[in-house]
């Protein structure tokens, strides 16, 4: 009867641990994966993709959970990262390749095949100290956005290239009694992203190596001035006016506004066009057109990525689910949701009547990355969104506000 009881007991416990270590019903293994895009919100043709995962592993279980974005999400995988029990494959971002990362907490996947396909420019994002540690899924654009049939309405037969033929549309859209152009700025995400969408070209098209020489204190943003100005003079020629954008949430009320057809232009990013598409909005995502003559670049963000959890116990399995995402036909269907851009120099970036126009741009080479790695993390991003709202709200000049961000945003390391 013991020797029963102890039998019984160590059947349990071998079966304990096979459920830990990740098998499944019928011998299949058990793949946990966590993403904040993928809810009802933001689907992102992420179970499209999951599903087609598993036909080609007939033999994996992948189990996807949904976690809330920001706060909510670090909130819940950090501690579960140093308790040893996350999910498998995490979604992460440059910040939490940093962070994460140099906690021990993300497997090294440096020597994945896909690693010497990522854009160049990308590969600092997904790596710290020199080792990956992630995949990256997108790269998304935020700039701007143009309503054709307001446009048309206005007296504007196609969207502008250039910062005179922007002039030249915002004027005949005022006069026609149309809002010429909305930058929601409650949370202040607009008025930063305006900025930079302007300095993509303005500053990054004659110095590409800005960020580095910023960081190495050979560059300030004394060389922003002309964009900050551009910005501003949005508003001395009445094309908007910043202290009632400061009252409208870019997230909400912004959005669902555009979507109205309230405005003729509008800032945004590139993730929301498939929502606009669905409602029946004709427009046109394109490069702020920041430069008087030729082209603009396109302003881009490292967007979500994936990563392994180096405690996992089905570290092949997780692997073959991160490399399942660096095949561009495997991807596609998230690209395509997002309207994103591969991060791969061989991949396949969707395009679309209303995106060609970004696109074209990016595959010209005409594009610079947000650095959301070093002075554009989520500190420094949050710096910026504050002292353009103070130069909105008259608080300081344009060169106070740049003295302010070399301040703010050198390192202090």
């Amino acid at each position: 009867m013991v020797a029963a009881v102890l039998g019984a007991t160590l059947l349990l416990a071998t079966a304990g641990c096979s459920t830990a270590a990740g098998a499944g019903d019928g011998g299949k293994t058990v793949l946990k994966v966590y993403g904040w895009k993928g809810g009802d919100a933001e689907p992102a043709n992420i179970s499209e993709i999951n599903d087609a995962f598993e036909k080609a592993n007939p033999d994996i279980d992948l189990q996807f959970e949904f976690v809330p974005a920001n706060d909510k999400y670090t909130q819940r995988v950090q501690p579960e990262l140093l308790a040893g029990n996350a999910a498998d494959v995490i979604m992460t971002d440059s910040a939490k390749v940093q962070d994460w990362g140099s906690s021990g907490y993300l497997e090294d996947l440096s020597s994945s095949d896909w690693t010497s396909n990522v854009r160049s420019e990308v590969t600092p994002f997904i790596q710290n100290a020199g080792t990956t540690y992630a995949l990256p899924m997108e790269v998304i654009g935020i700039s701007l956005y143009a309503n054709n049939d307001l446009l048309k309405k206005a007296g504007v037969d196609s969207v502008p290239t250039t910062w005179p033929e922007f002039e030249a549309a915002l004027q005949k859209a005022k006069d026609a009694g149309i809002t010429p152009l909305s930058l929601p700025n409650k949370g202040g995400w607009t008025g930063s992203s305006a900025l930079n969408a302007i300095a993509a070209s303005l500053v990054y098209k004659q110095n590409p190596d800005f960020d580095q020489q910023f960081l190495d204190g050979k560059a300030s943003f004394s060389s922003w001035k002309t964009s900050a100005q551009q910005l501003m003079d949005l508003q001395s020629k009445g094309f908007v006016n910043f202290a009632d954008e400061l009252g409208v949430d870019e997230w909400t009320t912004g959005i669902s506004d555009f979507e109205a057809g309230k405005s003729a232009f509008y800032v945004q990013g590139a993730w929301n066009q498939s929502a606009f598409e669905k409602a029946g909005l004709n427009d046109s995502f394109i490069p702020w057109p920041a430069e008087t003559s030729g082209a603009s670049n396109a302003n881009l963000f490292v967007g979500t990525m994936w990563s392994v959890n180096a405690a996992s116990k089905v570290k092949d399995a997780a692997e073959k689910y991160v490399d399942f995402w660096a095949d561009s036909a495997n991807a596609s269907p998230f690209l395509e949701a997002e309207n994103a851009v591969s991060p791969f120099s061989n991949g396949t970036s969707p395009s679309t009547p209303a995106t060609k126009a970004f696109v074209d741009a990016v595959d010209a080479g005409d594009y610079r990355i947000l650095p959301s790695n070093t002075w554009f993390s989520a500190a420094g991003e949050k710096v910026m969104q504050q002292e353009v709202q103070a130069l909105w709200l008259g608080q300081q000049d344009i060169d106070q506000t740049l003295q302010n961000l070399d301040k703010k945003l050198a390192p202090t390391g």
